[in-house]
């Protein structure tokens, strides 16, 4: 069949040897697993019904006319969006504040006296303060933008983490990190002789909050942990993680990069030390990310990078440096892309983060039971319930096709966008037996009827790839 050009009923014409890997069963490693759901479960998991959120007046139809990215035609067929773990699409008021600010403000920020820096000035600091009340901080100062997520936890763990720990003590992660939360402490622990200690999975596919618990001891420095898992839908309970920490003297980063685009998040009542998050998962834009840390902290804490702005005096022999934030803003910021985050924030809050996560939930429990109902599909991560959350994406295997052919055909074949590859968790893949997953994920622009679109698109996707066995 290498070359053949095929004609399924529901393709346009697919030459199967141009257009995707062609990867044998034995190359993909694959510990496969049917899902098998006891009646029990079944009877706690959410019914295979559309809720009363997902109809035509749902939050997806009502707020989907605000994103012109998703209304076109993708290998001419209409796109389908469900890639949003790895970015969000932005809505036409981000898009505008951008323009808004290169072509009526566009200046440097802080020291000019003249109308256009004053101005660019007062919007970057407002970005900054809408940020604060967005996680309920206590005050603006308390917000550190970066370039990302990534760079957030890496000024944490070079400003605090080489400041504060010695040989012995124990930072404590999970194995379903993301990457940026895993190798700026490896390479703190190789500088300092401090010890990297990894929770494991329970048999839902969640971290063991009861194992990361019984690691906590007087030893352990710095809890690291995501809020959600960007693989496997995951939510922690991180107020009571954090209390733990407390309890024996350890400070908390939490990466919420998953959580504080779809959900309430309130650093206060979390108490943590630090949290971070990234522009571009919240409808704004790419370039700018931040960092929460209690004040007190990041008084103590010493400069991440040297430059203009996060000085107090320059002299030839030394320099003594500014109060954070500007102590850890090093250089000109990325100003129109704050200004744009600030934005996004502002369209955010005017739906309402409680109705954005609720809208989610129901339709992330409708894009699992759809899915599960798929034959050969593993989907990871614990299966929703009355009593167990899970964040609204999926990430799977169908048996004996690799993910990045079924990413590749919903594409080409359908206009449907999701996610192949590792998801920059290869310790968390390597733990499930596996190199890669598909991975569909929702925000609340998405409807149930993306969602249908893209089971079968999926189903086609399997078929067509059957044919060849």
């Amino acid at each position: 069949m290498e070359g053949a050009i095929l004609k399924l009923p529901c393709l346009r014409s697919v030459s199967r040897s141009s257009n995707f890997t062609n990867r044998s069963s034995n190359s993909f490693p694959w510990r496969y697993r049917r899902l098998h759901i006891s009646a029990s479960a079944a009877s706690a998991s959410a019914p295979l019904v559309e809720g009363p959120k997902l109809g035509p007046g749902s939050l997806g139809h009502i707020t989907r006319s605000d994103f012109p990215i998703l209304h076109q035609e993708i290998n001419g067929l209409k796109l389908v969006y469900l890639d949003n773990a790895a970015t969000s699409q932005k809505p036409t008021a981000v898009i505008k504040a951008l323009q808004n600010y290169y072509e009526a403000y566009n200046s440097n920020v802080h020291r000019g006296i003249h109308y256009l820096s004053a101005k660019a000035t007062d919007e970057y600091e407002s970005a900054r303060q809408k940020v604060a009340n967005f996680i309920h901080a206590a005050e603006a100062r308390e917000i550190i933008f970066t370039r990302n997520a990534t760079e957030a936890i890496n000024l944490v763990a070079y400003s605090w983490g080489l400041s504060n720990l010695k040989p012995g003590d124990e930072i404590i992660t999970t194995i379903a990190e993301h990457h940026s939360a895993i190798v700026p402490w490896q390479i703190v622990a190789q500088k300092t002789g401090a010890v990297l200690r990894f929770v494991n999975l329970t048999e839902d596919e969640v971290p063991d909050v009861g194992q990361l618990r019984d690691f906590l001891s007087r030893s352990t420095k710095l809890l690291v942990m995501h809020h959600v898992s960007n693989m496997l839908a995951s939510v922690l309970p991180m107020d009571e993680v954090i209390s733990w920490a407390h309890d024996v003297g350890a400070k908390v980063l939490v990466d919420a990069c998953q959580s504080v685009p779809h959900m309430v998040v309130d650093v206060k009542n979390l108490d943590t030390e630090f949290l971070v998050g990234s522009s571009h998962k919240m409808c704004g834009p790419t370039g700018v990310g931040f960092l929460y840390g209690k004040s007190e902290i990041l008084s103590g804490m010493p400069p991440f990078l040297g430059g203009g702005e996060m000085i107090a005096d320059v002299y030839l022999d030394h320099s003594t440096y500014a109060e954070p934030p500007s102590r850890f803003e090093a250089g000109t910021p990325a100003i129109g892309e704050a200004i744009g985050l600030g934005a996004a924030i502002d369209y955010l809050s005017e739906i309402g983060m409680q109705q954005i996560h609720d809208y989610e939930m129901e339709l992330g429990n409708y894009l699992y039971d759809r899915l599960s109902s798929v034959s050969d599909i593993r989907i990871y991560g614990p299966a929703p319930s009355q009593t167990v959350e899970r964040a609204a994406l999926c990430s799977f295997n169908v048996k004996d096709v690799h993910p990045t052919d079924i990413a590749t055909f919903l594409d080409q074949q359908h206009g449907v966008a999701i996610r192949s590859g590792h998801h920059c968790a290869q310790p968390l893949h390597r733990h499930l037996g596996i190199s890669a997953s598909a991975r569909a994920s929702l925000h609340f622009y998405n409807t149930k009827d993306d969602v249908d679109r893209f089971i079968d698109a999926l189903k086609d996707t399997i078929n067509f790839f059957s044919s060849f066995k």
